[in-house]
């Protein structure tokens, strides 16, 4: 467990030695093990963590904005000395959050299927977060399976490594639970001020894919648009992390240990 500034204990996992650092950072109702593998060929000291809200971590009274996500991960990156970053979907939006305010803060950062900058979610996502958060609070294993598996492509479901997932998932949600709180985040836009972005002088990677109704291609497109310079790679399918791992790892390492 890691103390933060803001008072607010976040859980974190440190791999891997020497440097550079990079800090990874989840997506929502997402945890450290669904994290690692997009690291698993990252040189250097690797750091994940858990958001407010998930995993050990402290849920604080609400609501909560992609600012205070935003101070989670610089809290972590400055305690670890990272000068890299990942952020998937909501992660992401942390991520651009945190360089839309100091844009000099990494060298070098990936953005996983981002999330949207300006707080409009489709309608599919909120209804992932609220059957999500109903299966948490019924407490009930089939339910939080039910919840789950969805997010499984259907070529891996009722396969040892499907359920390998759903078991972990489902344990990890059963023991620590999902903060309510976390519907707040979209009251108000992860980036207040889009053009901020444009100060970034780091190196940037951008990550989306088509057919992803949670994470649409556009998002992907308006990021790499704001950031100078961006590399934007779109893959031709959703699932990527379970269709396609092994090139997507390339792709992250090959970007982040060149």
């Amino acid at each position: 467990m890691v103390s933060t500034p803001s008072g607010v204990r976040l859980e974190g996992l440190t791999t891997g030695v020497g440097d550079p650092v990079t800090v990874f950072a989840h997506g929502l109702a997402g945890d450290i093990a669904g994290t690692r593998p997009l690291g698993s060929a990252v040189t250097g000291r690797r750091v994940f963590f858990h958001f407010r809200g998930h995993g050990r971590s402290d849920a604080p009274p609400g609501p909560w904005s992609f600012a205070d996500l935003a101070a989670d991960l610089r809290a972590v990156a400055d305690l670890s000395g990272a000068t890299r970053a990942l952020g998937v979907s909501m992660g992401a939006g942390a991520l651009g959050r945190l360089l839309s305010d100091t844009p000099e803060r990494f060298e070098r950062v990936v953005f996983y299927l981002p999330a949207p900058l300006d707080g409009h979610r489709p309608a599919a996502a909120e209804a992932r977060l609220d059957r999500l958060l109903a299966a948490v609070e019924s407490g009930e294993a089939a339910s939080i399976a039910a919840a789950v598996e969805p997010e499984l492509p259907p070529s891996v479901r009722n396969t040892p490594a499907g359920w390998s997932f759903l078991r972990q998932r489902v344990e990890q949600l059963q023991r620590h639970g999902l903060a309510p709180e976390l519907t707040t985040l979209w009251h108000e836009p992860a980036v207040a001020d889009e053009s901020a972005l444009r100060a970034f002088r780091g190196r940037a990677l951008v990550l989306g894919c088509v057919g992803d109704e949670l994470h649409p291609v556009a998002w992907a497109e308006r990021l790499a648009s704001l950031l100078p310079g961006a590399d934007l790679h779109v893959y031709d399918h959703p699932a990527v992390l379970w269709t396609n791992r092994r090139e997507l790892r390339e792709r992250i390492s090959t970007f982040l240990n060149d």
